[in-house]
């Protein structure tokens, strides 16, 4: 470690543009993962914060709770208890005269279940009568206020808009909550329809002539783009990540690596990244390490100094792209959907540092077997 840093003190700029690189990557890969969940969460958030386990759809509804319709018979076949919900989904544009519309959910509640009281109000109340809404607070972003009359697919009767609610979106759009009778209303349904479908926090196995209780898993797969886009998602942060932490190894190890495929990596990343790798391209350790042998420093002394190096540069890197990515979340707007989990920062961390370490294990070979006359010109 000693030899480390007074190589890292005498070489400030040149460790600290390694340092910057690093950072670089890391924060990228941070940012596109944060951001890629972030997005993929908005279809599903609002059945995580119902803890949904089961969803009860008409049969022939291909799983789309918007086609689902289910009758007064179909619901009397069901034991339902305070663990599910009975809901309509409408897909609207909400309209203010002078602002743009926006394309919504609308989510036909009862007042006594468990939807409608565990609603994450941020700002006013719930709604108390059938023509007054909650609207996700991305509403509230885009200028609408507690107070505001909307039409919903310009229907006669305005809503009023009485609270905003934390994290109620479905399908990447944000759900408008109010009321069967008005879901009734504004989708015209033939008599006997109550309802699109079933919320349950159970596990149901309830099935009928005309329904069927499908898993949470099954059913958000089915949401319109929702397995492709986290199908897409997920390839371009593997790639990327992979790509990266190559990157990263092959810079610790870069006395094996070629001038054209350096540029190659590099240009992946930025033009930035290049022109620090084309300034680190002219560093050779390979004389230095062989005056430290010729007096008499251990081979493990060098290995060490190799990998603690490697892995303090990439440490600091991590520290200020986890600042940086912390600064960002802070400071992007509400309306860019960056989420993070625990998995996305250990990934990233423990990534970057196997890559670290592998990095400054692979010059061992060579370090073991250097000449000191031949590699210092004797």
């Amino acid at each position: 470690m000693f030899l480390a840093l007074k190589e890292i003190k005498h070489e400030k700029m040149r460790y600290g543009l390694i340092v910057f690189m690093i950072f670089l990557i890391a924060y990228m890969i941070l940012a596109t993962w944060g951001l890629a969940y972030g997005l993929a969460r908005e279809n599903t958030v609002a059945l995580e914060g119902w803890q949904t386990k089961s969803v009860v759809l008409n049969k022939n509804a291909n799983l789309f709770m918007n086609s689902s319709i289910l009758t007064k018979d179909d619901l009397k076949k069901i034991d339902l208890t305070d663990k599910e919900a009975v809901v309509g989904e409408l897909q609207v544009v909400a309209k203010k005269k002078g602002k743009t519309g926006i394309n919504a959910q609308y989510m036909g509640v009862k007042k006594g279940e468990f939807i409608y009281k565990d609603q994450d109000v941020i700002a006013g109340r719930r709604a108390k009568s059938k023509y007054e809404v909650t609207a996700d607070s991305s509403f509230k972003d885009k200028g609408y206020k507690l107070g505001d009359k909307v039409t919903l697919n310009g229907s006669d009767h305005k809503y009023t808009i009485v609270g905003f609610v934390r994290d109620a979106k479905i399908n990447i759009e944000p759900i408008m909550c109010g009321f069967l009778p008005a879901w009734k209303e504004l989708k015209n349904v033939a008599p006997g329809i109550e309802a699109s479908g079933i919320i349950s926090q159970r596990k149901l196995s309830v099935k009928g002539k005309n329904f069927k209780t499908y898993g949470i898993k099954e059913f958000t797969q089915k949401l319109p783009g929702h397995s492709e886009q986290n199908l897409t998602f997920e390839l371009m942060i593997a790639f990327m990540f992979i790509i990266s932490l190559a990157i990263v190894a092959v810079f610790l190890y870069i006395q094996n690596l070629t001038f054209e495929l350096m540029i190659a990596f590099m240009f992946i990343i930025s033009l930035a990244i290049v022109a620090v790798f084309l300034y680190i391209l002219t560093i050779q350790k390979l004389p230095n390490y062989a005056v430290l042998r010729a007096q008499g420093v251990p081979a493990k002394t060098l290995i060490w100094a190799t990998v603690s190096q490697s892995l303090l540069l990439v440490t600091s890197a991590l520290v200020l792209a986890l600042l940086a990515i912390w600064g960002t979340a802070a400071a992007i707007p509400a309306s860019v959907p960056m989420a993070f989990t625990p998995g996305i920062f250990l990934a990233t961390i423990g990534g970057m540092l196997v890559m670290a370490l592998l990095g400054g294990l692979n010059p061992v070979r060579t370090i073991l077997k250097i000449d000191p006359v031949q590699a210092i010109g004797g």
